[in-house]
């Protein structure tokens, strides 16, 4: 399961919630989504985009209650399949990382978020720029960096 998105706060008195999206598929909350929690499984009722968030209902939350109740819990989703050139992070931590001429640069523990471009940390704390990665197949990502990235 991957993590979508989080419910920040109630809105109204109609049940909805104001949702954090992690997700840049609008999809995942469209009507009839299925969303899973720690308390279960939400069914997505009605949604709409609402400055940078989600505003969505889901079906047996009808007031700000029960919309309350929901405060801080994480939404998951099935993966969806790729589409040309994404970059899932459970596929990309675990991988190991070679340059362009074959190097061994290491294996990624983990992707850090960053505003320019997301950052792939290896095991021995060096940051490659997703920017970088050239090729991508499971297990084994290639990237070209610029030459003194890991000269410091």
């Amino acid at each position: 399961m991957l993590e979508v998105g989080r419910i920040a706060k109630a809105h109204g008195i109609r049940g909805e919630v104001i949702v954090d999206a992690l997700s840049n598929r609008p999809g995942r909350f469209s009507p009839g989504s299925v969303l899973h929690t720690g308390r279960g499984e939400l069914v997505v009722r009605r949604s709409q985009p609402h400055g940078g968030r989600w505003i969505v209902g889901f079906a047996g939350v009808e007031d700000r209650t029960a919309a309350e109740a929901l405060r801080g819990e994480v939404l998951l989703a099935e993966p969806l399949p790729s589409r040309g050139g994404e970059l899932w992070v459970h596929e990309l931590v675990g991988a190991t990382v070679f340059d362009s001429v074959g190097t061994l640069l290491g294996d990624v523990t983990a992707v850090q978020s960053n505003p320019a471009s997301d950052l792939l940390v290896l095991a021995d704390g060096a940051l490659i720029p997703l920017a970088f990665v050239t090729e991508s197949s499971p297990g084994r990502i290639v990237v070209d960096p610029p030459p003194g990235l890991f000269d410091l």
